[in-house]
C-alpha cells in the first residue's frame, strides 16, 4: 500500500510516495516518487501552480537507453572487466569506457576529445551514473590501453556465446567477408604497422589502410569473429587464419563442426585455403570465376531449369559437378535476368568510354602531328581494349609506321557482342559441397552474402555506428577502436533483428531516427530562492513506432521518474 515518508536534506525537509513489499522476507521500497517540499506539497494540494520553469533542457535519450539495454543484457562491462582489471585511479572501469565508446558509436560518431560534449547532452549522466568529468578522452586512451590482442579476442568470443544464449542466435549458417578502412595515419608513423597502403576499397589510394576479416551470421548480419590486419595484405592470405579462429569458437558452442556452413566470395579462392575447408569438415558455399570454366558457360539454355518461381522469379540454374581447386564438387551455374540486365547498362558505359578514347586517339593520328612510335601507339591502344570484355567486341587497325603516317580504323563488332552477352551475362558458377541442399538453398545461401555487405557500408556511414572517425596512431589503440566498431555493428543489428521479430522491419538508420526522437525534457523551477533550480524530468511523446520499440528494448527502465 502506498504511503508518504519524509526525508531530511540539510535544513529542509522533502517528501516521497513510496510503495512498499517484502523482498527475501524482509519489507523494503521498490518504488518511489518524488512529491517535493512541504510548501510544494501544500500548494499542489491547494490546487496552485508550483511556480513556471525558468528554463528547459533538451535530452538525448531514445536511442541511447535502447543501446545501453542491449549492451547490459550482452553483458559487455562485466565482460571487458574480467579481462582488464580496474585501474586504481580510473573514474570508471575499462568495461565502462569500452561500453561508452560503443553507445556513441551507433548513436552519434564521434571523436574522444569531443566525447563529453556529446555525453552532456544525452540523459546517460543521469541513468548511467558517470559523471561527464569521468569521459574526459585521457581517461578513454587509458582504458584502452589495459586491452591487449589476446584480450580483446577473449571477450569477443565471450560475447559471441552471450550472444546466442541470450537472443538465440543460429550459427550453422557464416558469412565471411574483408574490407579496409581508409585513416589519416602519418606516412611517417612507425608505430601502426597495421596501417599500410594498399589497394583502396574507398579509393583513397593516398591514404594508409586498415584490414578488417568480419565473420557474421546469416541470421540477421550479426558478427561473431572480426580480425584487423595490415592493409596492404591481399584479402586471401588471411582467410586461414580466420578459419580456424572461427572453428575454435564454434567448438566451444557446440561439438559438431560439420553442421557449419561457411559463405564466402571469389575472392577468398585459393588452393590452400580450398585445403583447408576441406580439411575441416564444414560445408562451404563459394563461388567460381565464370571465365576460369568456359566448358559450363557454353551449357546450352534448355539445360536450364528454375531455381524457384515464388522466391527468385526468372532465375535458372544448371545443377552440375566442375573440377576447382583441386578437388571436384557440386557446382550450380545460375542466370538471372537482373544481373543479366544490370551488365548490359554497365557494359554499355565501359563501350562508351572506349569508343570515345578510340576516336580521340584516331583524330589525333589523322592529324600527323603524333611524335609516339607505332609500339607506344600500340600500347595505348592495347590500354584502351584492356576493361574486361571490351577486346572481345571491338576490333582496331593500326596502319603505318613513322609517327606521322599512323592511322587507327576500329568498329564494333555486334555479332560478337550478342555472342559474349548470351555465353556470360547473368550468369553465376556457385561452388559447395552441401549436395542434399536445393538449388535454392544453394542460391539463397550466397546472396546472404548481402549481410555482410551491408556491414561493411553501415561501418562506412558517417552517421551511426561508423567506424570514423578514428584518431588513433598506434596498434593497440586501433585494434581496441576496431573492437568496439564492431561490437557497435553486432548491437545495431541485434537490434534491428530484434525490431524485425517483432514486425518492425526498418533499417539501421531509420531504427536509430526513430528512437533519437524520444527525447528527455528537462524542466527547472526556481522558487527565488538562492538554491539549485529544481528539475523535473519528463518524456517527449511518442508515436506508435517509437512506442513499440521503447516497450521493446524496454528503455523504461532508465526513464525519469521525477
Amino acid at each position: 500500500m502506498p504511503s508518504i515518508i519524509s526525508k531530511r536534506r540539510g535544513a529542509k525537509t522533502y517528501y516521497y510516495l513510496v510503495e512498499s513489499a517484502r523482498v527475501d522476507g524482509k519489507p523494503r521500497i521498490v518504488s518511489q516518487q518524488y512529491l517535493g517540499s512541504g510548501d510544494e506539497v501544500a500548494a499542489k494540494l491547494a490546487g496552485e501552480s508550483a511556480g513556471a520553469p525558468v528554463r528547459s533542457q533538451h535530452k538525448e535519450f531514445g536511442a541511447l537507453a535502447a543501446v545501453w539495454s542491449v549492451l547490459e543484457r550482452l553483458g559487455v562491462r562485466d565482460a571487458v572487466d574480467r579481462a582488464a582489471p580496474r585501474r586504481a585511479d580510473a573514474a570508471a572501469t575499462a568495461g565502462t569506457y569500452i561500453a561508452l565508446a560503443t553507445a556513441n558509436r551507433v548513436v552519434a560518431p564521434c571523436s574522444k576529445a569531443a566525447f563529453a560534449i556529446w555525453w552532456e547532452s544525452t540523459a546517460g549522466p543521469r541513468f548511467t551514473k558517470v559523471p561527464v568529468a569521468a569521459v574526459d578522452h585521457r581517461r578513454f586512451w587509458k582504458a584502452m590501453e589495459l586491452l591487449g590482442e589476446t584480450q580483446l579476442a577473449d571477450i569477443e568470443a565471450e560475447l559471441g556465446q552471450r550472444m546466442v544464449s541470450e537472443f538465440d542466435l543460429d550459427l550453422t549458417g557464416l558469412i565471411l567477408d574483408m574490407a579496409n578502412f581508409a585513416t589519416f595515419i602519418d606516412s611517417a608513423n612507425d608505430k601502426a604497422p597495421l596501417a599500410q597502403r594498399g589497394k583502396a576499397k574507398q579509393k583513397r589510394v593516398d591514404l594508409r589502410l586498415i584490414g578488417l576479416a568480419m565473420v557474421v551470421t546469416r541470421d540477421g548480419g550479426v558478427p561473431v569473429l572480426s580480425r584487423a590486419y595490415p592493409g596492404d595484405r591481399p584479402d586471401v592470405t588471411q582467410f586461414t587464419g580466420v578459419i580456424d579462429e572461427l572453428l575454435d569458437r564454434y567448438r566451444a558452442l557446440t561439438t559438431a563442426v560439420e553442421s557449419l556452413t561457411v559463405v564466402y566470395d571469389a575472392g577468398q579462392n585459393s588452393s590452400a585455403n580450398h585445403e583447408r575447408v576441406e580439411e575441416a569438415g564444414i560445408g562451404f558455399v563459394g563461388s567460381l570465376p565464370p571465365s576460369d570454366h568456359q566448358a559450363l558457360l557454353a551449357l546450352p539454355a534448355s539445360r536450364f531449369k528454375p531455381v524457384d518461381e515464388d522466391v527468385y522469379p526468372g532465375v535458372t540454374c544448371v545443377d552440375t559437378t566442375v573440377t576447382a581447386l583441386g578437388v571436384t564438387r557440386r557446382a550450380v551455374l545460375t542466370h538471372s535476368p537482373t544481373l543479366h540486365a544490370a551488365q548490359h547498362r554497365g557494359f554499355d558505359q565501359t563501350l562508351a568510354k572506349a569508343r570515345n578514347r578510340l576516336t580521340a586517339l584516331q583524330a589525333r593520328l589523322a592529324r600527323g602531328r603524333t611524335r609516339k612510335a607505332r609500339e607506344a601507339v600500340e600500347a595505348e591502344i592495347t590500354a584502351i581494349l584492356h576493361p574486361r570484355w571490351v577486346g572481345e567486341v571491338i576490333t582496331t587497325t593500326l596502319t603505318g609506321t613513322l609517327p606521322a603516317d599512323l592511322r587507327l580504323s576500329w568498329r564494333t563488332d555486334q555479332t560478337a557482342r550478342r555472342r559474349l552477352e548470351k555465353r556470360v551475362f547473368g550468369k553465376r558458377i556457385l561452388f559447395t559441397n552441401r549436395d542434399t541442399w536445393t538449388t535454392a538453398e544453394v542460391v539463397a545461401a550466397y546472396r546472404s552474402q548481402s549481410e555482410v555487405e551491408s556491414g561493411f557500408r553501415q561501418l562506412k556511414d558517417t552517421h551511426v555506428v561508423s567506424f570514423s572517425p578514428m584518431h588513433h596512431w598506434t596498434d593497440s589503440k586501433i585494434r581496441v577502436h576496431v573492437f568496439y566498431c564492431v561490437l557497435a555493428l553486432t548491437v545495431a543489428h541485434l537490434m534491428r533483428r530484434e525490431a524485425a521479430r517483432a514486425g518492425l522491419n526498418l533499417s539501421v538508420r531509420e531504427l536509430i531516427a526513430q528512437l533519437a526522437g524520444i527525447q528527455e525534457t528537462v524542466l527547472l523551477h526556481h522558487d527565488g530562492g538562492k538554491g539549485r533550480p529544481r528539475a523535473q524530468r519528463m518524456l517527449t511523446d511518442m508515436n506508435d513506432t517509437q512506442r513499440q520499440l521503447a516497450e521493446l528494448f524496454t528503455i523504461s527502465r532508465y526513464a525519469p521518474t521525477r
